[in-house]
């Protein structure tokens, strides 16, 4: 799907919304919701009275890293993101050029054999292309989560106003792994929701499935389908999904992670097993979902791959609706901005939605 119009630079949100004024705390976003061609508006602190007792929310545990490194190659200065930790100790990598605005111009990587120096003696040897913008590089001198706690800071892109501090980064559902592993860059779509909002959702009888799935690193300009990751689905969370889905209520994902970590999970029967490991899912609506009946994320770039999930799961045309109205209804982008509900409609027919995306 391409948005026939991009996304106006002053809808970037640019710094934590518990940080534009006085009183307010994370849960203090927009939220648009989509069920089929219809868009209502509301705040996200409405989130509990537009769900259903019996609704199964499927969250992500991964914690966010602090993943941004800085080097040198020779005498020129770079930024390591560290992205994704192989099972072979290797890492993928990508390098960039630091401009005062956070690490937003990539850089070419290679040749093999390319040495970066890190800090505490640490050097990074990249040994095999991923891509045309990540490389397996090795590191010698030092374990690299411990290089990242001592030494990383979090990835930034240049439409935010300044650095912050990795808890900024950390949703609520966030929990270390037993290995330290985390996410190159924050499941943000579980950013808004705080220790008092969830009490009132468990409350009100929705229920909370946790899955992990660590996300590598994305990229402001380069719109590409996701890499493989790292993901679980425990026992535990297999059951409650199969459950909400064997008595008819909705399961609904939070973040386009733990739709793919649960998709991930699902045989062509539908039925979720517990499992580990990798994967390289891309879920588009010629593939389809087999679990999730909604999924509440941010707002995506006019051509970014998770547009593709949207549409599998509420069509094209109820996608095209509801950005069209974020748009005029001047909702914030990126990762500290609003969040969007979208639903699968219930007996309407969404092929004839008005819009004006192509």
């Amino acid at each position: 799907m391409t948005l026939a119009v991009q996304v106006p630079e002053e809808l970037s949100a640019r710094v934590p919304v518990e940080q534009r004024g006085p009183g307010l705390g994370r849960d203090a976003v927009r939220l648009l919701v989509s069920r089929g061609c219809e868009v209502s508006h509301h705040a996200f602190t409405e989130l509990p009275r537009l769900l259903r007792a019996g609704d199964l929310l499927v969250v992500n545990t991964s914690p966010t890293l602090a993943a941004a490194v800085d080097g040198r190659i020779g005498h020129a200065r770079v930024v390591v993101h560290f992205s994704t930790r192989g099972d072979d100790g290797r890492w993928a990598v990508e390098l960039r050029d630091p401009d005062g605005k956070g690490t937003t111009r990539a850089r070419a990587g290679g040749p093999a054999g390319t040495e970066v120096r890190l800090p505490a003696g640490v050097r990074l040897v990249l040994e095999e292309a991923v891509s045309e913008r990540l490389w397996w590089a090795r590191a010698a001198g030092a374990e690299v989560l411990g290089l990242l706690r001592e030494h990383g800071r979090p990835i930034r892109y240049s439409y935010t106003e300044k650095d912050q501090p990795l808890s900024v980064y950390q949703t609520v559902f966030a929990l270390p792994g037993p290995d330290g592993s985390g996410s190159a860059e924050m499941p943000s779509a579980a950013r808004p929701f705080t220790a008092r909002l969830v009490a009132e959702l468990v409350s009100r009888g929705v229920q909370f499935a946790p899955v992990t799935l660590h996300t590598g690193v994305a990229s402001a300009e380069v719109h590409e389908p996701p890499y493989p990751e790292r993901f679980a689905v425990p026992e535990a969370s297999a059951r409650l999904i199969n459950a909400a889905r064997a008595g008819g209520r909705r399961v609904i994902a939070v973040g386009t992670t733990a739709v793919r970590a649960v998709e991930s999970a699902a045989g062509p029967d539908g039925v979720v097993r517990a499992r580990a490991g990798w994967t390289d899912l891309v879920v588009t609506p010629e593939h389809g979902v087999r679990v999730v009946d909604g999924l509440l994320t941010g707002l995506h770039e006019p051509e970014a791959s998770h547009l593709l999930m949207l549409e599998a799961i509420a069509g094209q045309a109820a996608v095209h609706r509801g950005y069209e109205e974020a748009l005029r209804g001047r909702y914030l982008w990126h990762e500290f901005g609003d969040v969007h509900l979208v639903l699968s409609a219930e007996n309407a027919h969404t092929e004839h939605c008005f819009s004006n995306y192509r």
